[in-house]
């Protein structure tokens, strides 16, 4: 089982911290692979919000963990503990995957892990976090940002995004749409849609993309065109454009594309149907189609994704 630490301190924040235990706790009754090991690591109990917190285990902890999780820190203009900074440091030297939700990127900056990489935060705080960092590369406009060994996310919402994408990278696109339908969440939001959209989401009864979006996902084998979403809308290409991009914070295209090849990544991962079959399944037409947007996005092509995937399955159960 892989262990997944979190470690807290005075100052977090107990919505990121709840939505890292609500994730990485006891698994779904229908998720039937092995699950994580949950560890709630600190130097002594904390204040949480309103909460009182107890933590398990110490912050030496960390350094046996394969997944380090900091929530979000509450007052970005203190310094985080030096306990807590040392600890993550040392996590990472010993190989574990380190992940902050919102404002914990200000931890894992302090402990040198965002130099020279690219990183976010919640939105409000990503000028401190560039002006106090200014080795670390602040992009405001993503929801998460993954480097493989260290990873950061934007707040609240962003946050279960960056962990159920972690899910996704262990045990692949199945379980975490299992593990969102439990949650009632979005399976998948892509860590670089905005984080921030300045046109408010229209009422449900003013909102045509509340039918539209899951009328196109029982219909990813079909050849679809902005034409043909703008016409099941009931309105122009033009005005489906702008009202998508204000409510998705994408394009109608680059939305569809994504769908697309999450679909052909779930089918990679739980049949044995053939590149052609998955592409004429998810709508690329032909297996060239799927190879090219796959690699680009996936950024392996569907046979290498399709071994490593279960290969890494094979391991886990093992």
């Amino acid at each position: 089982m892989r262990t997944v630490a979190l470690a807290v301190t005075d100052g977090m924040l107990h919505f990121e911290l709840s939505i890292a235990c609500e994730v990485f706790g006891p698994a779904p009754a229908d998720v039937t692979v092995p699950w994580y090991d949950l560890a709630v690591c600190g130097s002594a109990p904390v204040r949480v919000g309103g909460f009182r917190l107890a933590p398990e285990h110490g912050l030496d902890r960390l350094t046996r963990a394969d997944t380090v999780i900091v929530p979000g820190w509450a007052d970005v203009d203190v310094d985080p503990p030096a306990d807590l900074v040392d600890a993550v440091r040392a996590a990472h030297a010993a190989g574990a995957r380190v992940a902050s939700l919102c404002t914990g990127a200000f931890v894992l900056a302090a402990a040198g892990l965002l130099n020279g990489r690219r990183a976010t935060t919640h939105w409000a705080h990503t000028r401190v976090l560039a002006d106090r960092h200014p080795r670390v590369t602040v992009d405001p406009d993503v929801l998460y940002v993954d480097n493989g060994s260290v990873l950061t996310s934007a707040g609240k919402a962003a946050a279960m995004d960056l962990c159920l994408h972690l899910i996704r990278l262990d045990h692949g696109s199945a379980i975490a749409n299992t593990v969102a339908r439990r949650l009632v969440v979005p399976p998948h939001r892509d860590g670089g849609q905005a984080q921030f959209v300045t046109t408010p989401v229209p009422a449900p009864d003013n909102a045509p993309l509340g039918g539209l979006l899951p009328w196109v996902l029982e219909r990813l084998d079909e050849p679809l065109t902005v034409q043909d979403l703008a016409r099941r809308a009931g309105m122009s290409s033009r005005h489906l454009g702008r009202h998508f991009k204000s409510v998705t914070g994408t394009t109608p295209l680059q939305w569809l594309l994504t769908q697309r090849i999450r679909h052909a990544q779930e089918l990679l991962e739980t049949t044995n149907d053939g590149i052609d079959s998955i592409a004429t399944a998810t709508g690329m037409g032909t297996a060239t189609t799927l190879r090219r947007h796959f690699n680009r996005t996936v950024g392996v092509p569907p046979d290498a994704y399709r071994r490593t995937f279960r290969a890494r399955s094979r391991s886990t159960e093992q």
